[in-house]
This record gives structure tokens, C-alpha cells and sequence, in this order.
């Protein structure tokens, strides 16, 4: 009797991978991270020593090339051209990075040994020459944001909110959203120039006061609230609404107490964003709002400094010796970066707590 049991077949190598042809190896890993180690080494060489930048980052990527060349050999044409694609995409990404890096390393170290106590507690006011800081600048630059905030976050949100829950797409939101997206892309001097020849018609001539400088700012923030805070609303579910409705909520209240807790994270969010657009303007606040070496801080009465207003004037009037004068300015260009930083840590907290995972 011929037995049913035979040998089982000898198990399949398996088809060749997609990336590597049969009979190709793959590409040793050693060999990976020694090319992507020398080509980051020589990039810092080139930062670091009198090699240059350009000419750092050009040898860095010529290294680098040797990867796909590499993989040409061992694995193939296919492989090859996913790890060129890569060092492109890592390339275009270090071209990204390293202006930003190189940015903030010169403002962090020439701002940093600026920074003191005094620097941070004093005006300008009577100084020629070393001493001075920027309180009067600090205190008129959040003083004319917070009040652009308080103008632009109503007007931006309220106009949201009709997009997306009172409109029905007609000619009027149509026409908003073009508006909108017209006012995003401004040039910040045409609002400078707008909120001058407004308050010129109020108050007159030679006009220079911190709420002139809140209003041009506003100009700038409405449109990027508007169009933050609808992608918002959009983001919230028809679903919640639609139970709200059909337990005999009204649509003002519905909005109030679900869609606006909903959407709250994202909001703040943009508002955030729209605050960091607009906090380092010069432009118009140097129109409307101009300069002064003292402090003040009412909005309606006089002339109000502002930190970038101040690096500016810093730099172009330097006076004698020009160095003091210079190194405050970049005293407040760090300053104003570390402002945008805790916005942004700020914003970051807010979107964490309000959050709708973390209410559940």
C-alpha cells in the first residue's frame, strides 16, 4: 500500500523584493550610517571652520549622494532612486532648517549678554551712549497688540461663525471670503496708511498714537482669524449640531455651548498665529504709531515705542558710540522672539486643555 504521507515541499525562498531584484543584497547598514555621519561632519566642518557655509553644505551633499549610488551597486535601479529621492527630501529639509538655526544663533548670541534686569526696568529716557533698555517698548508693544487682539478676535470670530453656521453660500459670503483672502496677502505699510488717514479725518494732522497702531495691526489680524477660525468650525461634526437641534436647542445657544468648546483649541490656536503675525510689524506702527524714549502707556495720548520700532530706530540713528545703541537693538530682536516663543508655549497649553480628549 503506497503510503499518503509524503515529504513536505522544501519552503519557498519567496519572490524578490519589490525594491531589490533577485540576486541583489541589500545594502549594508554599517556602510549607511558611516556615509550620513561623514556628510553630517562635513556640513558642522563647514559652519564650524573657515570652509564656509554654502561650501560645507555643497560637500555635505555630495557626500550624501554616495547613499543612492551606493544602493545603485547593491540593490539596484528602483531602491537606488528611493534613497535619491530621500537625500532630496533631507536636503530640501536642512535648506529649510538652517537659515532658521542660523537666525536664531545670531540673535541669541549677540541679544543674550544685553539682557539684565536694568535692560528689562528702564527706558530710554535722558540716555546718551551705554545704559538705557526697552521698558517703555516692551510695555507699548503688548499694550498695542492687546488691544489689536481685543478689535480682531470678536470681529474675525463673530464673521466665522456666520460663514460657516448662518450662511447659505450666497453672493455676501462669497464675497466675504474674497475679501478676506484679498486683506491676508496686504501689504503691511497699506494698513500703516489706512489707520493714519483714518485717524488724520478724527484727530488731524501729525496723528501719532498707540490705538492708531492697534487699529492698522487689527487689519492684519481679522483676515488670518477669520480664515483659522472657520477651518475650525469646520473641523467640528454636523452630528453634534444635528443632536443639539433635536433636543430643541436653539442655533445661538448650539453654537455657544457646543460648537464653540469644540472648535475652542483650534481657535486659540489661530489667534495665537495671528498674534505672532503681526507682533513684529514696523511698518505701520512707525507710521501711526511712531517712537518715543519714554514710557507710555495710555493709547490715546502721544507717541508709543514699540520693540520692533525700537531695533529699527536703534539701527539706522546709532548715535556716539554706535555699539551700546546697536546691542540694544539686538537685545530686543531676542526679546521679541522669546515674546513669540511663550505665545506659542502659551497656545500650545490652551490647545492641550481644551482640548476635547482631555474633557472627556
Amino acid at each position: 500500500m503506497t503510503s499518503l504521507l509524503t515529504r513536505p515541499a522544501a519552503p519557498s525562498a519567496g519572490p524578490p523584493s519589490l525594491n531589490r531584484p533577485a540576486g541583489r543584497r541589500p545594502l549594508p547598514q554599517g556602510l549607511t550610517a558611516a556615509i550620513w555621519a561623514t556628510s553630517g561632519l562635513a556640513l558642522a566642518t563647514g559652519f564650524l571652520t573657515d570652509l564656509g557655509g554654502a561650501r560645507g553644505f555643497g560637500l555635505a551633499w555630495l557626500i550624501a549622494m554616495l547613499v543612492p549610488l551606493a544602493s545603485l551597486v547593491f540593490e539596484g535601479r528602483r531602491k537606488a532612486t528611493d534613497r535619491f529621492v530621500t537625500v532630496l527630501v533631507v536636503t530640501a529639509f536642512m535648506i529649510a532648517v538652517i537659515p532658521l538655526v542660523s537666525i536664531l544663533s545670531t540673535v541669541i548670541a549677540k541679544g543674550a549678554p544685553v539682557l539684565s534686569a536694568e535692560f528689562f526696568t528702564t527706558s530710554m529716557r535722558n540716555v546718551v551712549g551705554e545704559g538705557g533698555g526697552i521698558q517703555h517698548a516692551m510695555l507699548g508693544t503688548l499694550i498695542i497688540t492687546g488691544f489689536a487682539t481685543l478689535i480682531s478676535v470678536p470681529i474675525g470670530l463673530f464673521a466665522a461663525i456666520y460663514l460657516i453656521e448662518y450662511s447659505d453660500g450666497g453672493p455676501t459670503a462669497r464675497g466675504l471670503r474674497f475679501l478676506t483672502d484679498v486683506m491676508t496677502g496686504i501689504p503691511s505699510i497699506v494698513a500703516g496708511l489706512f489707520a493714519y488717514a483714518l485717524f488724520v479725518l478724527i484727530f488731524g494732522e501729525g496723528i501719532r498714537m498707540g490705538l492708531g497702531g492697534a487699529v492698522a495691526l487689527s487689519v492684519l489680524m481679522i483676515p488670518v482669524v477669520i480664515r483659522s477660525s472657520e477651518e475650525m468650525l469646520k473641523l467640528v461634526p454636523n452630528e453634534l449640531r444635528e443632536a443639539s437641534w433635536a433636543l430643541g436647542v436653539s442655533r445661538w445657544r448650539t453654537i455657544v455651548k457646543v460648537v464653540l468648546p469644540t472648535a475652542l483649541a483650534g481657535i486659540v490656536t489661530g489667534v495665537t498665529l495671528a498674534i505672532a503675525r503681526v507682533i513684529g510689524e514696523t511698518a505701520p506702527l512707525l507710521i501711526i504709531a511712531g517712537m518715543t524714549d519714554s514710557v507710555n502707556t495710555n493709547p490715546l495720548d502721544g507717541r508709543m515705542a514699540t520693540l520692533p520700532v525700537f531695533a529699527y530706530s536703534a539701527l539706522m540713528n546709532p548715535g556716539v558710540p554706535p555699539q551700546p545703541s546697536i546691542d540694544r537693538a539686538w537685545g530686543a530682536a531676542l526679546t521679541l522672539l522669546i515674546i513669540v516663543m511663550l505665545l506659542n508655549l502659551v497656545a500650545r497649553g490652551i490647545s492641550y486643555l481644551f482640548s476635547p480628549a482631555q474633557r472627556r
